[in-house]
């Protein structure tokens, strides 16, 4: 636990470093609205990184909500977005705004991601909402300028009222209590060789991670079963069966693994409160690109919305799957029929192996990033940079989403068949989330 608070302290330093940072590069002049929008999922990267509560799924819910907030908000204003609402399970129409009544976009985002990000992250803890508080603090001063008073105001009030909506809407999913950072106080485990036991000595995991997260209200698709995997290969100790032969592939593969390999695999690790989390690392990717395209807001608001619910829903439904077959972990076979001391590469995390998490959300990504932005759109991704990872180059959203779902193989944490149909679920997510409409 010291570890842990010590963690969180020297993020919510970062956090405030970043604040400060943002508000001098934006004191020069008003930022524009997409300015003030990235400045802000900056801080948020930030505070996920670093709230124990946020777990790869509970991060993935966060980010949709704030970006459907922001997209509504800023929706009502355009001429060329159309409303979610009616679109995502659930979703009302938003108040329209005042008729032949003038709006500040930079205002009302900063209002909208004021409000949704205070009231999303209130398990910071007090550095972090100090943080929270100062970054709102400069913007508004920042985004204000010299407006009229009257545009500011109506401007804050709607950005607000929007965001109040959606987090009324939020509070019915299923998903916005979250006890004890997700582990069930009670759970039965499912008895015989082939399902899920902790892999982890502390007593918090010795139950898994979220295991209804798979009832949690979806956003595009109807339900957490709507795009499922078939069962994986058949249980079996023999060594000539495919199980065994999968397992075997995973030994090999972290006791030989090149220079290359573990770099992938540290590349994609992703882990929570280390990590802005696989979701957060999609988002960062989702940023630079549009850093890199000088995208408009109409198009920044339009990316990060249907990013995140594809990263929500590639949670909802990966974790439903995870659920219904309750497979057994690599380092737990291995060490039974392998090699008693085996370790592997990076951390198995608490829960069951199929499907794998970060192909299923790698896919759903890859699939809404590729319709955003075209089927070979080259990148550079530096999100890992800050803690000292060189930087990957991909020649598509594809292909990064193919690397991660390989790095946890080569990490050690999941077979192969996870892997593939992981990344087939996340296509069948991605397409619903491709289906809505968002341009009138």
């Amino acid at each position: 636990m010291d570890a842990i608070r010590r963690t969180v302290a020297m993020a919510t330093i970062v956090s405030l470093t970043l604040v400060g940072a943002l508000g001098a590069a934006l004191a020069a002049d008003k930022p524009s609205a997409a300015q003030a929008l990235h400045a802000w999922y900056k801080l948020v990267l930030e505070l996920v990184r670093h709230t124990p509560t946020y777990s790869p799924p509970v991060a993935s819910r966060s980010f949709a909500y704030l970006g459907v907030s922001v997209y509504e908000a800023i929706a009502s204003g355009s001429d060329e977005l159309q409303s979610l609402a009616g679109q995502l399970n659930g979703l009302t129409p938003v108040a329209p705004r005042e008729a032949d009544k003038a709006y500040d976009e930079a205002v009302v985002v900063n209002a909208t991601m004021t409000f949704a990000a205070q009231n999303f992250f209130t398990h910071t803890g007090p550095t972090g909402q100090r943080a929270l508080a100062a970054m709102a603090k400069k913007m508004e001063m920042d985004v204000s300028g010299d407006l009229p008073a009257d545009v500011v105001s109506r401007s804050e009030d709607y950005g607000r009222a929007v965001a109040e909506h959606i987090l009324k809407w939020s509070e019915t999913d299923g998903g916005a209590v979250v006890e004890n950072m997700g582990f069930p106080l009670e759970y039965k485990l499912t008895e015989g060789p082939a399902h899920w036991v902790p892999t982890s000595l502390i007593q918090q995991q010795q139950f898994p991670l979220l295991p209804h997260w798979g009832e949690v209200r979806t956003f595009a698709m109807p339900n957490g079963a709507s795009c499922p995997v078939p069962p994986p290969p058949e249980y079996s100790e023999d060594p000539d069966s495919v199980f065994f032969k999968q397992a075997l592939e995973v030994y090999e593969a972290v006791n030989h693994g090149t220079p290359e390999q573990k770099a992938i695999a540290r590349f994609w690790s992703d882990d929570p409160m280390l990590s802005p989390t696989p979701p957060g690392h999609w988002i960062s990717i989702a940023l630079q690109a549009l850093d890199h395209e000088d995208a408009d807001l109409d198009r920044n608001v339009e990316a990060l919305a249907l990013l995140g619910v594809a990263l929500a829903d590639g949670f909802v439904g990966c974790w439903d799957a995870k659920y219904r077959y309750d497979l057994v972990r690599p380092i737990t076979y291995i060490r039974r029929l392998i090699d008693k001391k085996w370790e592997a590469l990076l951390i198995t995390p608490p829960f069951p192996e199929y499907p794998s998490g970060h192909s299923t959300q790698s896919g759903a990504a890859a699939v809404v990033l590729t319709q955003l932005f075209g089927e070979n759109f080259a990148f550079e991704d530096h999100t890992p940079e800050a803690d000292g990872l060189m930087p990957r180059k991909f020649p598509s959203f594809r292909a990064a989403a193919e690397e991660a779902g390989i790095s946890r193989l080569y990490g050690g944490i999941h077979y192969r068949a996870a892997i593939v149909e992981g990344l087939r679920q996340g296509q069948c997510i991605g397409a619903h989330v491709n289906a809505l409409k968002t341009r009138k």
